[in-house]
């Protein structure tokens, strides 16, 4: 993409930003308390579209290319863009809950996966190398690197540890559009794509397999599991560009990130 083509956000843009950001993470810090066993992923979602709404914002995802919910709610080996529904939450399930907000014209966008009561030791580590993986992208997300090297660190830390990164989907630029130029990925090699300005603001988001990195689709081309039925995980922050390094903008009130 060329940069020309990424928004730089102003200072008054930036502000809408982080209000969006706030309300975002806190839908999902609202939805990770709900996971427990025997709650479905309908009602998980019926509440997030309720939060979000009563505070004068729409859920970006609601009818978004007609995706049915107000949250993608993934569940064990679905990677992403699961449609709730009936299914109930069991003991050791993993739950990917993916949730965006528009208030003020600009969305926020973030993910995390949550654990359903007691779970495997192997599943726990998935989620935690998932989120770790996150943090060590944007420690390259400052000025002068280049997009790709937040997506090479992401890939380098996840096949030290074990697993795979999903290349079929990406992260993506955030701001008036849920999805905005640049893309993201989370592999590949360093050195590539626009170079990283103050007022870019992204979403980094890694999709984490326990098995091969190969996905496929079901229910209607939504929904994403992985092709070898491992488990898999996610987890996904808006963050700012800035002078100084990378901001988080999905972060709750309270300072929490998931």
């Amino acid at each position: 993409m060329a940069l020309e083509m990424i928004s730089l956000k102003s200072p008054r843009e930036i502000e809408a930003m982080r209000r969006a950001g706030r309300l975002t993470a806190q839908a999902r810090a609202l939805a990770g308390s709900l996971v427990r066993p025997g709650i479905t992923t309908h009602e998980i979602d019926r509440t997030v579209r309720r939060f979000i709404e009563s505070h004068g914002a729409k859920p970006s995802f609601l009818g978004y290319g007609g995706f049915p919910g107000s949250a993608c709610i993934s569940v064990n080996e679905v990677v992403i863009h699961g449609i709730p529904g009936p299914y109930k939450l069991k003991e050791g399930d993993i739950v990917s809950v993916d949730v965006g907000a528009l208030i003020g014209g600009f969305h926020g966008d973030c993910a995390a996966t949550y654990l359903c009561g007691e779970v495997s030791p192997e599943a726990k580590r998935l989620v935690e190398v998932t989120q770790q993986s996150f943090w060590e992208g944007i420690q390259k997300a400052r000025r002068g690197f280049r997009v790709s090297d937040i997506g090479h660190a992401v890939q380098e830390y996840v096949e030290q540890n074990g697993y795979s990164v999903v290349r079929d989907f990406v992260g993506h630029g955030v701001g008036k559009k849920l999805h905005e130029p640049p893309e993201v990925r989370n592999f590949g090699p360093a050195g590539h794509g626009p170079r990283l300005q103050p007022g870019m603001t992204i979403a980094v988001e890694p999709m984490v397999c326990a098995g091969s990195w190969e996905v496929e689709n079901r229910e209607g081309n939504w929904t994403t599991v992985t092709k070898d039925g491992s488990l898999a995980a996610h987890y996904e922050n808006t963050i700012l560009i800035t002078e100084d390094g990378p901001e988080v903008l999905t972060v709750t009130e309270d300072g929490a990130y998931v």
